[in-house]
């Protein structure tokens, strides 16, 4: 399934260091993506990321990248279009650590962190990308939560950022249609990696809890980074050439 070979530019996967943004990134190179992606501060995974993906032929460059800050987001989009010609697909798998706690307990200065490290992050990405996507007719993926169709206590301070993440993704669907742009969300459940796997190793989530988790969930397990890739790889290519404004949840069915 070579589905991004003939696409022009490359594929733009911010948080590629991640337990998601590494799966994707490995998925859409084997698929015959050209692969641009960001990190925050794990440049001994970028370069090994970077190298994995180089040995899938893929052509690869990667850059340490805020986004929280609109100057270093608008560069990026510069520096993928001068080293690629192009961005065809627009992958969002960022975002910072988020400790699970009531919201009774989160500070409002708290709160606004999160969200400009995430909402706005995002938006940070996705506009200065948009003239790009339009020349391409392509694609935007965010990954959000499952947690925002089904809420589980403790998880307001993710899952309210991320429902921003969702409307924004859902308004340029409406808005950025007419240029043959899609904009879609994949939403991941309990996952043994990502940020599930740093809620374990915090501490956060114990064995108790974990069971709990598991007994609310039909499948009875969870999932994994590759589960989350494969979705965003079909959302991203011409395979949903008709999906646009949507949120795929893949949590094993939770939000049943």
């Amino acid at each position: 399934m070579l589905d991004f070979e003939k696409r022009p530019g490359a594929a733009l996967i911010a948080g590629g260091t991640g337990g998601i943004g590494r799966a994707v990134s490995r998925v859409l190179a084997e698929r015959g993506s050209q692969i641009f992606f960001t990190y925050r501060g794990n440049q001994e995974g970028a370069a090994s990321l970077a190298s994995e993906l180089s040995a899938l032929g893929a052509k690869v460059e990667f850059a340490r990248v805020d986004l929280a800050s609109i100057e270093e987001a608008s560069e990026l989009a510069t520096r993928v279009r001068d080293s690629f010609g192009g961005i065809h697909t627009v992958i969002y798998a960022a975002g910072p650590h988020v400790p699970m706690t009531h919201l009774s307990q989160v500070t409002p200065h708290q709160f606004r962190a999160q969200l400009e490290g995430d909402a706005a992050a995002f938006f940070n990405l996705v506009h200065p990308t948009l003239p790009l996507l339009r020349e391409s007719r392509g694609s935007i993926v965010a990954v959000t939560t499952a947690a925002t169709r089904r809420f589980p206590v403790r998880d307001g301070l993710s899952s309210g950022p991320k429902g921003a993440v969702e409307a924004v993704v859902r308004a340029l669907a409406a808005e950025e249609g007419r240029f043959g742009l899609r904009a879609n969300c994949v939403g991941p459940g309990m996952l043994t990696d990502g940020m599930a796997a740093r809620l374990i190793g915090s501490g956060d989530l114990d064995e108790r809890a974990l069971d709990i988790t598991r007994r609310n969930i039909p499948l009875r397990r969870f999932g994994d980074a590759d589960d989350i890739a494969e979705a965003v790889a079909f959302l991203a290519s011409d395979r949903a050439d008709f999906i646009s404004g949507q949120t795929l949840d893949v949590d094993g069915g939770y939000g049943v």
